[in-house]
């Protein structure tokens, strides 16, 4: 079906080896051939993420080129003489997909700001604001497993691509010929000519110095914390250590298997804080020297988790936990430092813990909630920024360990994250209490909220129908109860719609439309369902409430084991 494409790459997709030998590989394998053809890799608000290799539906020079040139045209469209800022993690072919992208913009007469070496996420939203570019990318497959790759666009305010743009790149690399469409130009020639230019370290020393100036204790000394630290073979290993050294925080050890860059990720297959998997090296290590606290961060430092030393034991902390901890931290310490602002906002996505809500109640602090994807994060920034209250920002978080305090970037930033948990433990160390014992003592004073999620992949054009199918079933036949538990209000973001069962009414959503739907049960616990936006999965979301630790953990795994039923897993 796909024949005449592959044979097309075979005869153009000259400009890689690796490419060339795939496509020799793969010939006369029609499910390989379909798989990496059968589509064209969707770019959206979050770019393009796919699996490294040969073909239309893969992350290579030929689709990176793609989307380049369309994100190009749309700069043209709206500015003469534009700019863009270019960052790249520690990925397999990252530096030559960001090499590739600036030669493009400047053969289409767009200036290239890049990078000298590997930059975190948060560092290219820096650096769009900071140098006035019209838009920015990183390539990057965050926290996903080696074979992946991905392309984030950025706008002129730091924040991720929004819709109206990503249709108009979309459209462009619609209508651009994957091979003889692309403009492009010799790296090193427009390096002579001026068109790229190569970002130089005073932006990275004035965004270090931004992430220092948002410490919430400023003259706490946390030199009596010990630290072990992992960058898990990525983008952190220097901005981390930098702004932990700036802090007073001498005592940190870099878990030296993974302190290097190696998009290959031998010691962690799965490069994801998330995972215990992840701090497997680290807590080898932690044998030896009792550290407080594990940190590890992503491949692009955009997140980051932890791990508690409890009595000679590690806990893993949720992004949840970690949220909940710093947004208390933050408010309670700005409020004994005198330097809360009046009418503070926090920000939190829609399917982040709701315990949020009582700690910003606590503390007379406006709680804005918003869709998944941090961009949404920083649209409220930006607007706090149009009416000059950007100071009134002091938290915004996302479950899955993304965290910003600050307007200076719009992005999650594991740099100021790793700062202020590191901080925030060497506080409460001299109060005698670790972090568990004080996300305990949160809970024993607002409830017990336990949240957990759960993954399904579903690969391929077959997962991809399977997912759609899931999603329309729960819209067409919705669960009265879930476990037991009343369904009493669903929210359909899709559709923009409030059902109330109790009282029988319908209303809208104030939120853009996004393909999730919430089921919120009796008692105040609830889940989400929701397709992934750059992985082949469909993720449930459970947030289960109790009175006691007890309670709540017996509902949280009752709701795991009803919502996978719902699903058909």
């Amino acid at each position: 079906m796909y024949t005449k494409q592959y044979e097309l790459w075979c005869k153009k997709a000259i400009k890689d080896n690796d490419l060339i030998e795939e496509l020799k590989s793969i010939k006369g394998n029609t499910d390989a051939i379909s798989d990496a053809f059968y589509k064209d890799l969707e770019f959206g608000t979050g770019g393009l993420r796919g699996v490294i290799g040969a073909g239309t539906n893969r992350m290579n020079i030929y689709t990176v080129g793609k989307a380049t040139q369309g994100l190009a045209a749309y700069i043209n469209s709206v500015t003469e003489n534009g700019s863009v800022a270019i960052a790249y993690d520690s990925r397999i072919k990252s530096d030559t997909f960001a090499k590739a992208a600036a030669e493009i913009f400047a053969a289409n007469g767009i200036k290239a700001y890049i990078y000298k070496e590997l930059m975190p996420t948060p560092m290219l939203s820096y650096a769009v604001r900071k140098l006035s570019c019209d838009a920015g990318i990183v390539i990057t497959a965050s926290h996903n497993p080696s074979k992946y790759n991905g392309y984030k666009a950025y706008g002129p305010d730091g924040c991720q691509l929004g819709l109206e743009a990503a249709d108009y790149v979309l459209s462009i690399m619609n209508s651009v010929d994957i091979f003889d469409g692309v403009k492009t130009m010799d790296f090193n020639e427009a390096l002579k000519a001026g068109k790229i230019e190569y970002i130089d370290e005073s932006v990275i020393e004035d965004y270090l110095n931004e992430v220092l100036a948002r410490r919430v204790h400023k003259n706490l000394d946390v030199s009596n914390l010990s630290v072990i630290y992992t960058p898990l073979h990525g983008s952190g290993n220097k901005p981390v250590r930098s702004i932990l050294s700036k802090i007073g925080l001498k005592n940190v050890t870099v878990v030296p298997e993974q302190e290097l860059p190696n998009g290959n990720f031998p010691t962690a297959p799965y490069p994801n804080p998330e995972i215990r998997q992840a701090f497997e090296c680290a807590l080898k290590l932690a044998e030896n020297t009792n550290p407080d606290l594990l940190l590890a961060t992503d491949p692009d430092c955009d997140r980051v988790g932890i791990a508690v030393n409890h009595g000679g034991e590690y806990t893993l902390l949720t992004g949840n936990d970690v949220g909940v901890l710093l947004l208390d931290y933050i408010l309670s310490g700005r409020l004994s430092e005198g330097t809360l602002p009046k009418d503070p906002v926090a920000v939190k996505t829609i399917v982040t813990t709701e315990l949020t809500r009582k700690i910003a109640e606590h503390y007379g602090c406006k709680l804005i909630d918003v869709l998944t994807g941090f961009k949404f994060i920083g649209e409220q920034i930006a607007i706090l920024e149009e009416k000059g209250e950007t100071e009134r920002y002091v938290l915004g978080f996302e479950e899955s360990y993304g965290y910003l305090a600050g307007g200076y970037v719009r992005d999650k930033d594991a740099v100021i994250a790793s700062m202020l948990i590191c901080e925030m433990a060497a506080f409460y160390k001299t109060e005698g209490k670790d972090l568990t014992e004080v996300l305990d003592s949160i809970y024993k004073k607002h409830g017990y909220f336990k949240c957990s999620q759960k993954n399904f992949a579903c690969e391929g054009q077959s997962g991809m129908e399977k997912i759609n199918g899931i999603m329309q079933s729960l819209r067409d036949n919705s669960p009265k109860e879930i476990a037991g538990k009343k369904v009493v209000i669903i929210r359909d973001y899709g559709n923009s719609i409030t059902t109330n069962k109790a009282e029988g009414t319908t209303e809208k959503l104030d939120l853009p439309k996004s393909n999730v739907i919430e089921f919120s049960l009796e008692g105040g616990s609830h889940i989400f369902v929701r397709p992934s936006g750059t992985e082949p999965k469909i993720k449930l979301y459970i947030e289960a409430v109790g009175a006691t630790l007890e309670e709540a953990l017996a509902t949280q795994e009752a709701l795991a084991n009803s919502g996978t039923t719902l699903l058909g897993f």
